[in-house]
């Protein structure tokens, strides 16, 4: 992660100084101190939008969103900016990213032809199927079965990253007039991790280790690839 050039004390003194003054220069200094945040997250998430965007735009949507959590920062909560910060940053490049509309209904309509192949064939062979046998199946190449495969692999990605990071998910936490209910609210995020620990743990151990290796140590689909010795 990303850290700032700014003392914990020397962050929360212009932070104070900010939310008096409403200083845009102050603001201005406190981003700039902060820009590291969003070099971070251009770059780990690079392999979801460099085929839809260009950095500049990615990095532009992010500094954005670094002064909008500048602005709504509450210096007063016990919450480390940089985590608070990285969570809108991330969020932002997100949003832009789904925006684009960057999963075409050629590749969805693929994604479910090539689940409902797979399914049959595995059925049929007691096995997973090889690529050779999916293409011939579908009636394709292998090259046009890869380059849809790789398609599909970066539209579920930010799928799966759009869901953790966006609060708009089916696992939105209950509220009432006055505010969020604690109690419930601790229920639904201890149900959350459970689904989500579940659905991880139904993979194969193959699928465990892509989801380790991207999500947790943050490499390319190309290096998980080569770490893997499998095609991409």
């Amino acid at each position: 992660m990303a850290v700032s050039t700014l003392t914990e004390e020397q962050s929360r003194e212009l932070f104070a100084r900010y939310k008096k003054t409403k200083d845009v220069k102050v603001r201005n200094d406190i981003v700039m101190a902060y820009s590291s945040l969003v070099r971070f997250a251009v770059i780990s998430t690079r392999n979801m939008y460099q085929k839809y965007a260009d950095a500049d735009d990615i990095t532009n949507e992010g500094m954005m969103a670094l002064m909008s959590a500048v602005e709504s920062f509450d210096i007063d909560k016990n919450v480390k900016f940089e985590t608070f910060a990285s969570i809108k940053i991330r969020g932002a490049i997100i949003d832009y990213i789904r925006k684009q509309d960057i999963i075409p209904r050629g590749v969805r309509r693929f994604a479910k032809e090539l689940d409902k192949t797979f399914s049959e064939l595995y059925s049929q062979f007691g096995r997973e199927p090889t690529n050779a046998e999916l293409a011939n199946a579908m009636g394709i190449s292998e090259e046009k079965l890869l380059k849809g495969m790789a398609q599909s692999a970066a539209a579920n990605s930010l799928s799966f990253e759009e869901m953790l990071e966006n609060g708009n998910t089916d696992f939105s936490e209950p509220k009432d007039e006055t505010g969020s209910w604690e109690a419930e609210r601790n229920l639904y995020r201890r149900e959350r991790s459970e689904v989500l620990a579940s659905a991880i743990d139904s993979l194969n151990e193959q699928q465990k280790t892509v989801i380790s290796l991207y999500y947790y140590e943050q490499l390319r689909f190309s290096d998980i690839a080569k770490v893997m010795d499998v095609s991409e």
